[in-house]
């Protein structure tokens, strides 16, 4: 039976090394905490740039791709709560709430 298209079903993941194409000392450890908007939106685009670069095996596209589908997510919560932030102040801005508000 043909599995469809879309994601991996492998659930295994392993670190990129250096010598695989990664950065070795950040692929050696999972990060602590979650990375700003900016960081993750940075590392997003490298990792485009180095999957149309090609070059890859499958198995390293295949993980620069699951990296960057977490960090599409974490830029996507950035911007949900970026958002929602943007509505509570013009909301109170428009009940009078905050006069000082900038908007």
């Amino acid at each position: 039976m043909a599995r469809a298209l879309g994601r991996p079903r492998c659930t295994r993941v392993r670190s990129v090394t250096a010598a695989e194409g990664g950065d070795g000392a950040r692929d050696a450890q999972a990060p602590a905490r979650r990375p700003s908007y900016e960081q993750a939106r940075d590392e997003l685009a490298e990792l485009v740039k180095r999957l149309e670069a090609g070059g890859l095996t499958l198995e390293q596209s295949l993980q620069l791709w699951e990296r960057g589908e977490r960090l599409a997510a974490v830029c996507t919560e950035w911007l949900e709560g970026a958002r929602a932030r943007l509505a509570e102040a013009m909301a109170q801005r428009a009940e009078g709430s905050d006069p000082e508000a900038p908007f």
